[in-house]
């Protein structure tokens, strides 16, 4: 049997908040604070996290942002060739 080290998180709330966490928690069926502050994060924070790793456009978009990428001269030849291969790839 393997053990899991467990870190800690401290927080510092105001009353009010910390009140609403209470009742969300049990509302939700949780058994403790922390139960229901783990769920949260691992529920929320993969897609924060790809939501910042990725952007998403149009193909409207993203015709102007390569229309944008060949007109000017000034832009790094390498963000050009991202751009072109991209395209190429239907993106």
């Amino acid at each position: 049997m393997s053990i899991i080290a467990r870190e800690r998180i401290e927080m510092r709330v105001d009353q009010e908040t910390k009140q609403l966490a209470e009742r969300a928690a049990a509302a939700s069926g949780c058994a403790s604070l922390t139960e229901f502050m783990v769920r949260l994060i691992r529920e929320n924070a993969p897609q924060i996290l790809q939501e910042q790793a990725s952007i998403q456009l149009s193909n409207a978009q993203f015709d102007r942002f390569i229309k944008a990428c060949d007109a000017h001269h000034d832009v790094p030849a390498r963000l050009q060739k991202a751009a072109r291969l991209l395209n190429k790839e239907g993106f």
